[in-house]
């Protein structure tokens, strides 16, 4: 029968025993993978569903106030279409990549700090982490790309804000308003021949007032914060996917050498 102080020593053993696989386990957790992962989707989601919404109330000031003719702007729409199709894929995509590459995390993980003291590392594995590396590095400069294009409607929609902006201002001691306008057919959006194609004066100040102008310009911004996070996302995945696998393979060629 055990004295109450070797129950007591049991326990002991058993917290720290406890303590040690838990402390073991954290171990195996592949953390800048997580962060990437979490970074990732949260920039995804921002951007695909911000840029979404976006997409549709700009055609909705197009066609309201830029645009009357439906033939004027059929292009520009089917495009914006597109892209929101284009959005869908982006999003079903990067969710799949994401889990993908925190599980290939947490198998490399676990081979660089060999959480298994029998963990081989084998040609097919090698070849999959290169070519998630060669992936990834892909992935960012394409994203890189797309984070410059979200920009773009952006400054389209600052400078239409700044401009009823300078209007509104009693700084600028204005004459005569209406000789201050904002032509869209300047920027390639829709043709020449689109009517009215610009818009003055008051009838701007009206535009800038409107919900949709509002919220598809702070969508715009959030969408192209979210295209910027998953750019950080996609570097954090480069450097851990290339040191992992350039550990990898020196394990890989530190077991060549051991069978020797």
């Amino acid at each position: 029968m055990e004295t109450p102080s070797e129950e007591n020593q049991d326990q002991r053993q058993d917290k720290r025993g406890c303590f040690e696989c838990c402390i073991k386990c954290l171990g195996g957790v592949p953390y800048a993978s997580l962060v990437a992962t979490i970074l990732c989707f949260s920039g995804v989601a921002l951007f695909c569903g911000c840029g979404h919404v976006a997409l549709t109330g700009t055609v909705t000031i197009l066609e309201t106030h830029f645009s009357k003719v439906t033939s004027d702007h059929a292009m520009l729409t089917d495009v914006i279409q597109l892209m929101q199709y284009v959005i869908y894929g982006i999003a079903s995509f990067f969710f799949l990549y994401g889990i993908i590459l925190l599980a290939e995390g947490f198998y490399t993980t676990s081979a660089v700090k060999e959480l298994h003291s029998e963990f081989k590392t084998t040609i097919c594995g090698r070849c999959i982490s290169g070519m998630f590396v060669f992936l990834t590095y892909i992935l960012g400069v394409a994203w890189l790309g797309v984070f410059g294009f979200s920009a773009v409607p952006v400054f389209l929609f600052y400078n239409m804000w700044s401009t009823c902006a300078a209007m509104r201002s009693p700084i600028a001691n204005l004459t005569n308003i209406d000789s201050i306008c904002v032509d869209v057919r300047q920027y390639g959006i829709i043709p020449w021949n689109a009517t009215p194609g610009k818009a003055c004066g008051s009838t701007l100040g009206e535009i800038c007032n409107t919900s949709e102008f509002y919220l598809s310009y702070h969508l715009y911004i959030v969408a192209c914060a979210g295209a910027g996070a998953t750019v950080i996302a996609l570097l954090i995945y480069m450097m851990a996917t290339t040191y992992n696998f350039a550990v990898l393979k020196f394990k890989s060629r530190e077991d060549c050498c051991t069978k020797f």
